[in-house]
């Protein structure tokens, strides 16, 4: 594993998500539907292109992160139950504004609309994630539970935990867990987060939890009268990695270089992905 934005799930936890693909592979067959492979096949090179820029971003992150616990203000003892606590919900806080940032702030979406390319939400589109990280800059929301006292490793385990959580909700086979709806993050809800239908974007941004959306005002439902759409809103779907990968990034340059004045330029950069020009063009994502 490595630190803050730079989290890995442990080698120990890949029997299990095997398992579960091909599970839901025999949940498909049973239904009759015919399973995404092609999207697979791409999530996987993608998946393989971000081992050396895992490394890359890890060499950068933790630098800063033990920088900022050398500085800390305090020191959060992790072998009490109430410190624990803290960190979970620490990261749990900081794992939302990260990914808010990911779907509200083009430069950071540039590398995390990676894991909203695909046009069907299965376990394997799990693993489509950005190959920019450290440049997008999310992994820096992280660095304040280093400076408020939080170990860069507890950090680290923490935010592991987080993502291999979130590797089911990234399926069709689960419904609605009942009361539990009300506090986890589930399928369900991620479901409504992958949806580029209008009623449905930038919603339910939790990790584990959904409350910081509920306290937020950013959590969605499934609506009856609005079945769901994946994929981006804006481009047709690409099996390319490389494609999937770098599309965005290139999509933003060209606008910055269109904008006229600083101003504008900034605003196709750091905006927000809705007001760029590709998207009024209708060439990307809102």
């Amino acid at each position: 594993m490595a630190i803050g934005g730079a989290s890995v799930i442990p080698l120990k936890f890949y029997p299990v998500i095997v398992a579960a693909i091909v599970a839901e592979v025999a949940w498909y067959a049973a239904r009759g539907r015919r399973y995404p492979w092609g999207e697979t096949t791409t999530s996987i090179a993608i998946f393989l292109m971000r081992i050396p820029m895992k490394l890359a971003l890890a060499g950068i992150v933790a630098p800063v992160a033990w920088f900022a616990w050398t500085h800390r203000v305090a020191t959060v003892p992790l072998d009490r139950w109430w410190g624990l606590a803290l960190l979970f919900a620490g990261e749990e806080f900081c794992y939302y504004w990260a990914h808010r940032l990911g779907h509200e702030v083009r430069w950071v979406w540039a590398s995390h609309s990676v894991h909203h390319s695909p046009a069907t939400l299965h376990l394997a589109s799990a693993f489509r994630l950005g190959v920019t990280e450290v440049l997008s800059g999310a992994w820096l929301v992280y660095v304040p539970l280093y400076v408020l006292g939080f170990h860069p490793v507890a950090v680290t385990g923490m935010l592991a935990l987080n993502l291999f959580y979130q590797f089911w909700l990234h399926t069709e086979a689960v419904g609605t867990l009942g009361p539990l709806e009300w506090v986890l993050n589930t399928p369900a809800h991620h479901r409504v987060h992958h949806a580029s239908n209008p009623e449905y974007l930038d919603r339910n941004y939790g990790g584990m939890v959904i409350v910081w959306d509920r306290l937020f005002g950013t959590f969605a439902g499934i609506r009856p009268d609005a079945p769901l759409t994946y994929g981006l809103a804006h481009g047709a779907p690409s099996r390319n990695p490389l494609t999937v990968a770098f599309r965005e990034w290139i999509a933003m340059g060209r606008d910055a270089a269109r904008a006229r004045g600083m101003r504008a330029r900034l605003r196709q950069l750091f905006g927000r992905p809705g007001d760029s020009l590709s998207a009024t063009a209708g060439q990307a994502r809102p």
